[in-house]
Protein backbone atom coordinates (compact mmCIF):
# COMPACT_ATOMS: atom_id res chain seq x y z
CA UNK A 1 0.00 0.00 0.00
CA UNK A 2 2.62 2.33 0.86
CA UNK A 3 4.53 1.64 -2.22
CA UNK A 4 1.66 2.48 -4.32
CA UNK A 5 1.07 5.56 -3.04
CA UNK A 6 4.77 6.72 -3.42
CA UNK A 7 4.81 5.31 -7.28
CA UNK A 8 1.38 6.24 -8.40
CA UNK A 9 -1.14 3.94 -9.49
CA UNK A 10 -1.45 2.40 -13.01
CA UNK A 11 -4.86 3.80 -13.16
CA UNK A 12 -3.75 7.19 -12.39
CA UNK A 13 -0.64 7.15 -14.90
CA UNK A 14 -2.91 6.39 -17.82
CA UNK A 15 -5.15 9.34 -16.92
CA UNK A 16 -1.99 11.76 -16.37
CA UNK A 17 -1.00 10.45 -20.24
CA UNK A 18 -4.47 10.82 -21.95
CA UNK A 19 -4.42 14.41 -19.89
CA UNK A 20 -1.62 15.29 -21.54
CA UNK A 21 -2.05 13.52 -24.88
CA UNK A 22 -5.16 15.65 -25.41
CA UNK A 23 -3.39 18.97 -24.39
CA UNK A 24 -0.98 18.40 -27.38
CA UNK A 25 -3.83 17.73 -29.66
CA UNK A 26 -5.28 21.32 -31.29
CA UNK A 27 -9.22 20.89 -31.61
CA UNK A 28 -10.06 20.78 -35.18
CA UNK A 29 -12.99 22.79 -36.78
CA UNK A 30 -15.02 20.70 -37.91
CA UNK A 31 -16.42 21.45 -41.74
CA UNK A 32 -19.65 22.80 -42.60
CA UNK A 33 -21.94 20.15 -44.87
CA UNK A 34 -25.09 21.28 -45.84
CA UNK A 35 -26.90 18.38 -46.55
CA UNK A 36 -23.75 16.31 -47.26
CA UNK A 37 -22.27 19.09 -49.24
CA UNK A 38 -20.07 21.31 -48.49
CA UNK A 39 -19.30 24.79 -49.56
CA UNK A 40 -17.11 24.27 -52.80
CA UNK A 41 -19.74 22.24 -53.76
CA UNK A 42 -22.69 24.25 -53.45
CA UNK A 43 -20.86 26.60 -54.88
CA UNK A 44 -20.70 24.90 -57.80
CA UNK A 45 -23.67 22.99 -58.43
CA UNK A 46 -26.44 24.74 -60.79
CA UNK A 47 -29.19 26.78 -58.67
CA UNK A 48 -31.56 24.42 -59.54
CA UNK A 49 -29.56 21.76 -57.86
CA UNK A 50 -29.08 23.94 -54.66
CA UNK A 51 -32.96 24.80 -54.93
CA UNK A 52 -33.55 20.84 -55.10
CA UNK A 53 -31.69 20.65 -51.25
CA UNK A 54 -33.24 23.39 -49.62
CA UNK A 55 -36.33 22.77 -48.08
CA UNK A 56 -39.89 22.98 -49.33
CA UNK A 57 -40.89 26.95 -48.34
CA UNK A 58 -37.33 28.33 -49.34
CA UNK A 59 -37.64 26.18 -52.72
CA UNK A 60 -41.26 27.36 -53.60
CA UNK A 61 -40.37 31.12 -53.18
CA UNK A 62 -37.67 30.53 -55.79
CA UNK A 63 -39.90 28.30 -57.97
CA UNK A 64 -42.91 30.80 -58.20
CA UNK A 65 -40.18 33.13 -58.81
CA UNK A 66 -39.47 36.35 -56.41
CA UNK A 67 -41.20 39.43 -56.43
CA UNK A 68 -39.60 42.92 -57.78
CA UNK A 69 -38.03 43.80 -54.23
CA UNK A 70 -36.62 40.17 -53.18
CA UNK A 71 -34.91 40.16 -57.23
CA UNK A 72 -33.28 43.28 -56.66
CA UNK A 73 -32.40 42.10 -53.14
CA UNK A 74 -30.92 39.06 -54.68
CA UNK A 75 -29.13 40.72 -56.87
CA UNK A 76 -27.91 43.38 -54.99
CA UNK A 77 -26.61 40.85 -52.24
CA UNK A 78 -25.18 38.19 -54.89
CA UNK A 79 -22.91 41.01 -56.71
CA UNK A 80 -21.85 43.12 -53.54
CA UNK A 81 -18.58 43.11 -52.59
CA UNK A 82 -17.62 41.19 -49.38
CA UNK A 83 -16.89 44.72 -47.83
CA UNK A 84 -20.00 46.67 -48.50
CA UNK A 85 -23.28 46.10 -46.35
CA UNK A 86 -26.25 45.59 -48.62
CA UNK A 87 -29.44 47.48 -46.41
CA UNK A 88 -32.92 46.45 -47.13
CA UNK A 89 -36.26 46.12 -45.71
CA UNK A 90 -37.05 42.62 -47.84
CA UNK A 91 -36.84 40.11 -44.83
CA UNK A 92 -38.30 37.37 -47.12
CA UNK A 93 -35.93 36.37 -49.31
CA UNK A 94 -34.39 32.66 -48.51
CA UNK A 95 -30.06 32.33 -48.14
CA UNK A 96 -28.46 30.49 -50.47
CA UNK A 97 -24.34 29.62 -50.87
CA UNK A 98 -24.28 32.65 -53.02
CA UNK A 99 -24.79 35.03 -50.48
CA UNK A 100 -22.39 33.58 -47.43
CA UNK A 101 -20.12 35.92 -46.33
CA UNK A 102 -21.55 39.04 -47.67
CA UNK A 103 -22.88 41.45 -44.78
CA UNK A 104 -26.65 42.85 -44.68
CA UNK A 105 -28.18 44.98 -42.74
CA UNK A 106 -32.15 44.34 -42.23
CA UNK A 107 -34.59 46.42 -40.86
CA UNK A 108 -36.61 45.32 -38.10
CA UNK A 109 -39.38 48.16 -37.62
CA UNK A 110 -37.05 50.49 -35.87
CA UNK A 111 -33.36 50.16 -37.10
CA UNK A 112 -31.20 48.43 -39.19
CA UNK A 113 -29.19 45.74 -37.97
CA UNK A 114 -26.06 44.04 -39.65
CA UNK A 115 -25.91 40.67 -39.82
CA UNK A 116 -23.06 38.64 -41.66
CA UNK A 117 -24.52 35.53 -43.77
CA UNK A 118 -22.65 32.16 -42.21
CA UNK A 119 -23.26 28.75 -44.51
CA UNK A 120 -25.42 27.15 -41.17
CA UNK A 121 -28.22 30.41 -42.73
CA UNK A 122 -28.37 28.41 -45.74
CA UNK A 123 -32.26 27.85 -46.52
CA UNK A 124 -33.77 30.18 -43.78
CA UNK A 125 -35.19 33.29 -45.05
CA UNK A 126 -33.23 36.83 -44.17
CA UNK A 127 -35.47 38.12 -41.58
CA UNK A 128 -35.56 35.24 -39.10
CA UNK A 129 -32.31 36.30 -37.88
CA UNK A 130 -33.15 39.66 -36.91
CA UNK A 131 -35.81 39.49 -34.40
CA UNK A 132 -38.70 42.58 -34.36
CA UNK A 133 -39.80 41.88 -30.69
CA UNK A 134 -38.53 43.83 -27.41
CA UNK A 135 -38.71 41.72 -24.40
CA UNK A 136 -40.42 44.12 -21.93
CA UNK A 137 -38.26 45.22 -18.93
CA UNK A 138 -40.54 45.64 -15.87
CA UNK A 139 -38.73 48.28 -13.31
CA UNK A 140 -41.60 49.01 -10.12
CA UNK A 141 -45.32 49.23 -9.30
CA UNK A 142 -46.88 52.29 -11.76
CA UNK A 143 -49.25 54.48 -10.59
CA UNK A 144 -52.34 53.17 -9.47
CA UNK A 145 -50.71 50.54 -7.79
CA UNK A 146 -52.20 49.18 -4.38
CA UNK A 147 -51.18 49.70 -0.93
CA UNK A 148 -49.60 46.12 -0.32
CA UNK A 149 -47.78 46.34 -4.10
CA UNK A 150 -46.14 49.47 -3.29
CA UNK A 151 -44.36 47.91 -0.41
CA UNK A 152 -40.60 47.87 -1.49
CA UNK A 153 -38.22 47.21 1.11
CA UNK A 154 -35.18 49.38 1.88
CA UNK A 155 -31.67 48.79 0.99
Amino acid sequence: MGKAKIMGSAKASRRKARKKASLIQARRKKEFLYRGYNMKELLTMSFDEVLGLMPARSRRTYVRGLNYEQQILFDNIKNAENGKVVRTHVRSIPVVPQFVGKTVSIYNGKEFKDIEIKSEMIGHFIGEFVGTRKLPVHNGPGVGATRSSKFMPLK
